[in-house]
């Protein structure tokens, strides 16, 4: 980092081709200096043997409809405890818990049924279910109250949120308001023993007659989400049923897994909590090395996460487990001990999303003791019970240490989460932290301050029915006010930041409680690539720029002037033309799902030369549904249209989160690999192909390779994204053009020029990259659709060259980013951005719907 700090080993850390990062200590004899750190899952390249074939149609669908619906606010006028009979799901031998000696899914709820009849300190309750349907269990600790003391609880959280100068000065909240704190379970299925060590500890408090447990739930409500993830739990996979990592998805919240823990966020308000994980030895307790996430008040939450941190090491050592005996290395906390490599740069995982709701001391922890993937495997059931037995263990340990922590400073625990939305509502200035700001927190150099200038407010423009971004806008405002982001209305016209807005603009006004969390989604963002030599995980993500929406950034001013009222929902925008053919833009994801919709139908319709569909005044009926069913507008046209549009059939060798992408736009997707391909594939079923991951055309049998072979030669269209997508091209001998790899430890949001037509008529200023490609040397009648900006076109992310000088956004710069044409009969269209990253940028996803409906 060009920085170097005698209280932290300095690490070199690269990047393998597997994606995971590798540390080699230059520290010798530290015993805290060498952990392994958790593998990176990379969405560019298939999750697991042919995973992406196995996620099943009905789970995306559930995802996508949030089956389930949550019941965190159902109990409003009740007191605790609140007692639910959980009905317990079939028997599942298959259940890979079993193995491991440890609760499978099926023995939780009979576990809580026992444990709510234990006293009267257990209360159970759904918070949503999984994407492969199965519930999500939220237990909560504590003292029994009563329905008004219940009530008087609810309105000092709201008080502490909602007016925290009056919070800060409120001596009731300080005498009596019972600290929240959330302990996160499971979230990655095959990391077990979180579940267990909650189940035992919550065994414990229920029956506990001593003094200092009593006083403990007294005080605190305690909040287990038993297991985030039942599917992996089930299946030993890192992924739920649609393949997703869920702590990935905090910003995106595709899943109804992120969701349920965002409700829990929302409504519990935490002040403090842990994520239970595994497997790194020794364990790992955060807080996280630079760069450290630019819109936190990240001197509170330093201050109280690394004492914390520091309690959770001292109960660990004191298990007496050691590596001689045990094979337990000494716990590590990144912040003290690592140079980079673990950082807290992206909220896209659960305890970097949660101090946005005011959580002050948040932490992974990972437990030491492998016993997912080739362990589980390969070492006796008996030596995997050991390993899991020491795992509850520690996490049990973790748990009780937090609690210690959050019972000997409750008052300025939440005297601090106070603070954090006092700065936020008056918008105060970050305190950037130092040996002053942060007192008792060693080694703090200027390589840990990371501030932001928060702008004065965002706009969301109105915008005129069948813009592009009405669509995008509202469902922009909708994810906002999900965020418990506060997000105002304009009653009329106005003026600020130097431009006029019409009446119905959006007002994102940034003195509010949770401005943190409106900034790091709507901002830009920024590149970091000269920060450190590498990021855990992504590193820009802006909702600002990649969701489609219109979003306006108001540096000062003064909103006195604008008469808005606060929305609890964006306005629907669905419109049908009265008279007139009718015009469907193809800008946004929910138009390709409605006109897929459509076409599935048998409604006729004709694409216009600008990529924008057209229907007949005779399908207006079948519009209007459309229009309701998916809030997009269709405008009257003239035009007449060229070629007919069918249903397009999509064979789609692709990751987990494209394929999540491409149900998301109605698309008719039958997934395929490698695997598939070689035990025989009817491509009668397929239109076209889309390749991005697990298909190489190296790897067929000589059946697979002269059915794929004729598919092609027959005028079966390709898409392809990335080295694989390109790599099929090459080996088709399809369009002749050159793909260059970027470095692939880069990723973020890019600027680039669209061409326009067809593909990218109405794309973004922005797309997104993670491990970018371009494309040089194009033959005679290869169609440049989309270049990468001149000079550096990365806008916010990491973004460097290799050792060697080669694969940096300068040599990317001005070069094709998406590329088209026609090899005989077969119609191509090659992406080196990745427009469909983890279900995340919206607004870029139209380009791979309308490459699919060409190619088709």
């Amino acid at each position: 980092m060009g920085m170097s700090r005698p209280s932290r080993p300095v690490l070199v850390t690269t990047a393998a081709a597997t994606g995971a990062l590798l540390f080699t200590a230059l520290a010798p004899g530290s015993a805290t200096a060498d952990p392994t750190p958790r593998p990176v899952t990379r969405e560019g390249s298939p999750l697991g043997a042919d995973r992406a074939a196995k996620s099943p149609a009905e789970a995306a669908g559930r995802a996508l409809a949030e089956a389930g619906a949550p019941e965190l606010t159902g109990d409003r006028g009740r007191g605790y405890p609140r007692v639910r009979k959980l009905d317990p799901p079939p028997e599942n031998p298959a259940d890979k818990s079993i193995k491991l000696g440890l609760t499978p899914y099926r023995g939780i709820a009979p576990k809580l049924n026992a444990l709510q009849h234990v006293g009267d300190r257990v209360s159970v309750e759904i918070a949503g279910r999984s994407a492969g349907g199965h519930q999500l269990y939220l237990v909560t600790v504590t003292a029994p109250e009563s329905a008004r003391e219940t009530a008087r609880q609810e309105r000092m959280r709201e008080r502490i949120e909602d007016s925290p100068a009056a919070a800060a000065k409120d001596k009731a909240i300080k005498s009596s308001y019972k600290t929240p704190v959330f302990i996160n379970n499971n979230i990655h299925g095959n990391e077990w023993e979180g579940t267990d060590a909650a189940l035992k500890l919550i065994e414990k408090l229920a029956k506990a007659k001593d003094a200092k447990s009593e006083d403990l739930l007294a005080h605190n409500r305690l909040y287990f989400n038993i297991t985030t993830n039942p599917d992996g739990r089930i299946a030993g996979t890192r992924a739920n049923a649609n393949g997703f990592d869920l702590n990935r998805d905090f910003i995106t919240a595709s899943q109804p897994e992120a969701r349920a823990v965002r409700r829990i966020a929302v409504a519990k308000q935490p002040a403090v909590m842990i994520d239970l994980h595994g497997y790194v030895n020794g364990t790992l307790i955060e807080p996280t090395t630079p760069p450290h996430g630019e819109n936190y008040e990240y001197d509170l939450f330093l201050k109280n996460s690394y004492a914390n941190a520091l309690g959770m090491e001292a109960a660990i050592k004191g298990l007496g487990y050691t590596e001689e005996k045990d094979g337990v290395k000494p716990p590590v906390i990144p912040f003290r001990d690592q140079q980079e490599g673990w950082d807290d740069w992206p909220p896209i995982f659960t305890p970097q999303y949660m101090p946005f709701h005011g959580a002050v001391a948040t932490h992974t922890i990972e437990f030491p003791m492998q016993v997912n993937n080739e362990e589980y495997d390969t070492q006796p059931a008996a030596e995997l019970r050991r390993r899991a037995a020491i795992n509850v263990d520690i996490a049990g340990a973790a748990m009780r240490a937090t609690l210690d922590y959050t019972a000997a400073h409750r008052r300025s625990v939440i005297a601090d989460q106070i603070e954090v939305f006092r700065r936020g509502a008056t918008g105060a200035k970050q305190v950037p932290v130092s040996e002053e700001t942060v007192p008792g927190v060693p080694g703090i150099g200027p390589e840990d301050v990371y501030t932001t200038e928060f702008p004065r407010a965002y706009v969301i423009p109105a915008e005129g029915r069948g813009q592009r971004s009405a669509t995008a806008a509202a469902r922009l405002v909708d994810h906002l006010l999900a965020n418990d982001v506060r997000v105002e209305r304009a009653k009329d016209s106005f003026r600020l930041g130097g431009r006029t807005y019409p009446k119905g603009s959006y007002v994102v006004d940034m003195h509010q409680p949770k401005r943190g969390l409106a900034n790091v989604m709507l901002a830009d963002g920024r590149d970091i690539s000269d920060k450190v030599s590498t990021m855990y995980d992504i590193s820009g993500w802006s909702l600002g720029r990649l969701w489609g929406a219109s979003v306006d950034v108001v540096k000062g001013g003064d909103l006195d002037g604008v008469r808005a009222r606060p929305v609890h929902a964006a306005s629907r925008v669905g419109y049908v033309a009265p008279r007139g053919d009718l015009r469907l833009r193809l800008d946004d994801p929910r138009e390709i799902a409605a006109l897929n919709s459509l076409l599935s139908q048998g409604v006729s319709v004709r694409r216009d030369r600008d990529g924008s569909a057209v229907l007949p005044s005779s399908a207006r009926r079948a519009a209007t549904a459309a229009a309701k069913k998916y809030d997009v507008s269709f405008d009257a046209t003239k035009a007449k249209g060229g070629a007919a549009l069918h249903r397009t059939r999509v064979a789609a060798a692709v990751t987990p989160g494209e394929l999540f992408a491409l149900r998301e736009m109605n698309f008719d997707v039958v997934p395929v690999s490698n695997a598939v391909l070689n035990v025989g594939f009817d491509w009668k079923k397929a239109d076209v192909l889309f390749v991005s991951a697990g298909l190489d055309r190296g790897e067929l049998n000589a059946a697979a390779k002269a059915g794929l072979d004729r598919f092609l030669a027959r005028g079966g269209g390709l898409v392809g994204r990335g080295a694989t997508g390109a790599g099929l091209n090459a080996d088709a001998k399809l369009l002749a053009a050159k793909p260059v790899e970027g470095n692939g430890d880069a990723n973020g949001v890019v600027r680039v020029t669209s061409s326009g037509g067809a593909i990218t008529g109405g794309a973004p200023e922005h797309s997104f990259v993670y491990a970018p490609m371009w494309f040089t040397d194009l033959g005679p009648g290869v169609r440049v659709e989309q270049k990468y900006g001149t000079g550096n076109p990365l806008l916010s992310g990491h973004w460097r060259a290799t050792e060697d000088g080669t694969g940096g956004p300068v040599a990317a710069a001005g070069r094709a980013s998406v590329i088209s044409g026609t090899a005989g009969r077969t119609d191509v269209v090659l992406f080196g951005t990745e427009p469909l990253f983890r279900d995340h940028p919206k607004g870029v996803f139209p380009q791979v719907g309308r490459a699919l409906l060409t190619v088709g």
